[in-house]
This record gives structure tokens, sequence and C-alpha cells, in this order.
């Protein structure tokens, strides 16, 4: 099914996980192989020529591949049959040397790595290009005054650059754990039936050896065949990604509520519109969104359980990843791409702000008002006092200032000049500047995080 691959993915990555781009990795590592091997002298040079000449996808016959796989158990075993056929066709003796030493496994778990590497790749750059959004944002609304909320109700003033920048926060963090990542999880594949490269005898080191170097591959110092722990860790780096993303969404289609109205997805014609409502404006990137970030920690549960294999190759367990891990990257990574190309069309709404913080007659501005009055009669009696003010507020359908100046346990300690700028959202703000600030650095790459 792919008719809705546009609105939950990218196309560039959706490129490197397709049929053919796995059969393109999979030959790329039969190449390397074979060049690795005539490297040491393993094998003849002319033989690894020839055997790379035909690791070329376009010579490959796909449907016999799936075919095939359905009998043999995995992908590998009819592209190398196809291979060596192909290699014999031009030269018998080096179709011996098809896939020599090697098994099914490094073949499939090398090509995964060398997808996730292109894959990565491009996640980076959707993560960089979100981090200069983001950074942007926070800087000319660092002084933007909006309504705080906590348990989806308004607590105190903020602003809408400090919200931002704990996006980017975020965002900064996921970057550095996916740069993390590479060094662990781009790890050559190659250990023959076991692990041991028993089929090499003493020349399995140095093959691979060239074999890693041949593909830019970091050497393991064991094969990992059984040992999940690189693609485990993949996966929950990118959930991690993914749930970043999803908590974005989910706070701008908060924000964009008709109700509240403080921010709006770009507009383009028949975007976001609805079926029945001509006049519903609905945002569209944050639904998708939030549609990887609820699937996605499902798939890593898989994974997570995948990490349990049998002895020296997973009966079923590695199976359960093939299709599970280039799914956490699809949706991870098309959520990161639509993220990176609406957040700069993203419409602030200030006037809408700067009416939401009204909205409550003053209550938003209680806490400022009872830590004033706790330096004079601490902290209990204080509280005890606003609070009874705030009900009264309410009740009367009056702004609580205006309650509070004619408390006269209230005026006599704070007059009424002074109490009028604890009603100012920009004089209670706290440190939000000085945190804005710190994470700027961090983006222009100035700290880390």
């Amino acid at each position: 099914m792919n008719l809705l691959d546009k609105l939950f993915r990218s196309e560039q990555i959706e490129h490197v996980f397709s049929d053919s781009e796995y059969l393109e990795s999979l030959l790329h590592f039969e190449a390397a192989l074979a060049r690795a091997e005539a490297e040491i002298g393993l094998i003849y040079e002319p033989a690894a020529r020839t055997i790379a000449s035909k690791c070329q996808a376009r010579l490959f016959d796909q449907k016999a591949i799936t075919d095939g796989a359905a009998l043999a158990g995995n992908i590998a075993i009819p592209v190398v049959r196809q291979l060596t056929a192909l290699v014999a066709k031009e030269n018998e003796e080096a179709a011996h040397f098809v896939h020599w030493g090697a098994t099914s496994q490094d073949a499939m778990d090398t090509a995964v790595v060398l997808q996730l590497r292109r894959a990565i790749e491009f996640i980076e750059r959707d993560l960089g290009t979100l981090v200069d959004t983001l950074a942007a944002l926070a800087e000319t609304h660092r002084n933007t005054p909006v309504v705080a909320r906590t348990w989806m109700q308004q607590a105190l003033p903020t602003t809408f650059g400090f919200i931002v920048a704990g996006w980017l926060d975020a965002i900064l963090r996921d970057r550095l754990r996916l740069d993390e990542l590479r060094a662990r999880a781009l790890t050559l594949q190659f250990g023959g039936a076991v692990g041991t490269l028993a089929a090499l005898g003493d020349d399995g080191p140095a093959v691979a050896k060239a074999l890693a170097e041949d593909l830019r591959l970091k050497l393991p110092v064991a094969p990992w065949h059984s040992h999940r722990d690189r693609f485990a860790e993949v996966a929950t780096t990118l959930a991690l990604s993914c749930g970043t993303l999803a908590k974005i969404a989910s706070d701008i289609s908060l924000h964009a509520q008709t109700e509240i109205g403080e921010l709006s997805e770009p507009s383009a014609e028949g975007r976001g519109s609805s079926s029945t409502l001509p006049h519903k404006r609905n945002p569209l990137t944050c639904a998708s969104v939030l549609a990887s970030g609820r699937r996605v920690p499902g798939l890593v549960s898989t994974m997570l359980s995948c990490m349990v294999q049998e002895q020296q190759r997973g009966l079923g367990t590695w199976h359960a990843e093939w299709e599970t891990l280039p799914d956490i990257v699809r949706l991870t990574g098309g959520a990161t791409f639509h993220m990176a190309r609406m957040l700069p069309g993203l419409v602030v709404h200030t006037e809408r702000m700067k009416q939401n913080l009204d909205t409550t007659n003053g209550l938003i501005f209680a806490e400022a008002v009872t830590f004033a009055l706790a330096r004079q009669i601490g902290k209990a009696q204080a509280h005890r006092l606003v609070e009874t003010a705030c009900k009264n507020a309410v009740a009367q359908k009056r702004h609580l200032k205006s309650v509070l100046e004619e408390d006269s346990s209230v005026s006599s300690l704070i007059p009424g000049a002074q109490l009028t700028t604890f009603f100012d959202a920009t004089k209670y703000l706290g440190s939000s500047g000085l945190f804005i600030d710190n994470i700027l650095s961090i983006a222009k790459g100035h700290s880390t995080p």
C-alpha cells in the first residue's frame, strides 16, 4: 500500500528502503567481499572483477528473488544463486568464489547498515533545518508573551520564544544522539556461518578488515550475528527523535485549536481542508507527525524483544527485524522531513496570545502576588489570602487585581501602584531569557547539550 506514502514518509528515505536499493546494498556487500578477498590473495583478481561487474540490481530478476525468499527463508540465498549464475556465464571458475566464506546474515545485516547510513544522513540534514528554523523562531519571539499551560489549564505567563527554545533543546539532543550512534551502529557484519570465519582459515580477520575499509564501515572486534543491541539502539534513538517531533506537533496543534488560535500551520490550496466543512483548516503536518509518534513505540518494542535471539542465529527473532527496523526509519524520517518543511511557514498570532493572557481576568498572575505577599507574611498565609481573592474574582466575574485592591489585608502590604506591576506578563518571566540564550548558544555550536 503506497497511497499514503507522501503523507507519512519522505521520498528520499523511501528510495533508500526500496526493494531495488536493498538489492543494490546486498550486491554492494558481495562486490566488496570479492575485492577484499582478492586484495589479500584469497581469490584471483580477475574473478573478483567478474563478480563485482555482475553486482548490479538491473541484472537481477526481482520476482524470482521474492519467490526464492519464500522457499529459502531469506533474501540473500536467491540473490547469491542468481549472482553465481550470472558470473558463471562469463567465468565458470570465478563463480566458485561468489559469497566466499560469508553467510546470508553477513550480507543482509551489512546491507541494512549501508541503508541506515544513507537514511541517517537525510534525517540529520532535516534535523539541521529544524535547528536553524527553531533557533530563528526562538530569537524572534523571545519576548512575545504567551500563556503557559499545565494539565491543559492556564498556569503562568511565559514567552513563545521560550517554548520554541524547549523544542529546539530536545532536537539538539536528538541530533547529538544520532551522531553518537554512528560509531556503534554503522558497523560491518561479517562472521561466516557461526561468527568464527572458519571457512577462511587464518585469512578471516584480514578479509574482514579489507571489507570494512572498502565499505567505509567500522570493523567490530567480533561478529555480532545474534547480538542485536546495535539495531535496537538505532530503533530507540530514532524513536526518541520521533517522540520529540510528536511532542512539538502536539503543542502546535493545541495552540492551533479554534478557541486558542495562537498558531496556525501554513495555508495552501487544498492543504488541511475538510471534505465537508469548508471553514476548517486542519493541522495536517501535526496529524501526520503525531500518527508516526503513536506507531513507532510499538515497533520499537518489537526490536527490543528481538534482542533475545537464540544461540548463534535467531529463529524468527532475526526475521522479525527485517520489516520492523525499516518502518521505524521510514516513519521517523518522514516525520522529520514534514516537520522541517512546515515549521518555516508556521503562523504566529501574537495578538491572540495577548488576548488569551487576559482570559482569566488576572488569575494567571496569582502566583506573582502570592510570592510578593509571602516575603512579608509567610507563604501559607499569603496563599490563603490570594486563593480567597481568586475565588471571589471568579464568583463575582471581576478582575483579580480589583478584588485584591479592595482587600485591606493585601492593600496595606502592597500599594496599588506596586500591585499593578504584578499583572504585567513581561515582568514575570523568571530566567526564561537566560535559558533561551543557553539553548541558542548550543544551537550555534558555542557549547554542548
